[in-house]
């Protein structure tokens, strides 16, 4: 059974930074993609950001792009994402996936590309 649990989130303001962290267990981590969606109040689910199983292909939503990285320790069985540049509409809860097929090069930004979820880190950033 695959569990996934997030770390890092909180309060911080307009402009600051923070990172994410989601460690990953019951799976072999380093054969899967991992993403990162959000999801603000009365908001549905959205793609963040994604990285392959090797760790050589990023892929980010326009909203953060140049702003966020989504890096990987594949010895660590660890995923991050460090958030610069913070804005108040990054205001959400931030849930780490793992992708559902091995060596996947496909489709990366559907939630129904994953099949395991993290419980959610909430990060809320103040004007």
């Amino acid at each position: 059974q695959v569990q996934l649990v997030e770390s890092g989130g909180g309060l911080v303001q307009a402009g600051g930074s923070l990172r994410l962290s989601c460690a990953a267990s019951g799976r072999t981590f380093s054969l899967y993609r991992m993403g990162w969606f959000r999801q603000a109040p009365g908001n549905e689910r959205e793609f963040v950001a994604a990285i392959r199983w090797s760790g050589s292909s990023t892929a980010y939503s326009d909203s953060v792009k140049g702003r966020f990285t989504i890096s990987r320790d594949n010895a660590k069985n660890t995923v991050y994402l460090e958030m610069n540049s913070l804005k108040p509409e990054d205001t959400a809860v931030y849930y780490c996936a793992m992708g559902a097929y091995k060596y996947s090069s496909g489709s990366y930004y559907r939630a129904s590309d994953y099949d395991s979820w993290g419980q959610g880190t909430h990060v809320t950033v103040s004007p």
